[in-house]
C-alpha cells in the first residue's frame, strides 16, 4: 500500500498518540520508583503496562498503513519527567506530588485523544481503538483523582 495524503494524515495522528503513550509509559515507570505506598506502586506499574499495550496497538496500525512508527516519546515529555523528579524530591509528601502529576498527565492525554479522535472519525477501526484507549485513560484519571482525595 502506497502512503497517500489521507494515509499520511492518519499516520500523523497515530504517531502523535504513539509518542504520547511512550511518554506516559516512561513517566509511570519513573514515578513508580519514587512512590512510597505499595498499592500506589502497583497501580503505577499497571498503568505503565497499559500504556505500553496502547503503544503496541498504535504501532501495529501505523505498520498496517505502511509507515514506520516512532520509536520514542517527545522532548516535552522528557522535560515533564525532569520536572517530576524535581517536584517529588522537594515535596514533603512524595505520593501526593506523584498523584498530582498523574492527574495533570492524564488530563493532557484525554485532551490529546479527544483532539485526535475527531480527525479519524471516518475510519471506524482506528476510531474505535482510539476511543477505547481514551475511555481507559479517562477511567485512570477518575481513579487517580480518588486516590489523591485519600492521600
Amino acid at each position: 500500500m502506497e502512503i497517500t495524503k489521507v494515509n499520511k494524515e492518519i499516520v500523523d495522528v497515530l504517531q502523535e498518540l504513539l509518542q504520547k503513550n511512550y511518554d506516559a509509559e516512561a513517566g509511570y515507570k519513573q514515578i513508580m520508583q519514587k512512590a512510597e505506598d505499595g498499592l500506589l506502586k502497583n497501580w503505577l506499574q499497571v498503568k505503565a503496562k497499559q500504556r505500553s499495550q496502547f503503544a503496541n496497538e498504535l504501532d501495529g496500525l501505523i505498520r498496517q498503513l505502511n509507515a514506520t512508527p516512532a520509536t520514542d516519546g517527545t522532548v516535552l515529555g522528557s522535560m515533564h519527567r525532569a520536572w517530576i523528579d524535581v517536584k517529588t524530591t522537594l515535596s514533603a509528601n512524595t505520593d501526593e506530588a506523584i498523584l498530582e502529576e498523574c492527574i495533570r498527565g492524564e488530563k493532557a492525554s484525554v485532551e490529546e485523544y479527544e483532539k485526535q479522535l475527531s480527525k479519524v472519525s471516518n475510519y471506524s477501526d482506528i476510531n474505535m481503538l482510539i476511543y477505547q484507549q481514551m475511555v481507559s485513560i479517562k477511567t485512570a484519571l477518575n481513579t487517580v483523582k480518588k486516590l489523591e482525595d485519600l492521600a
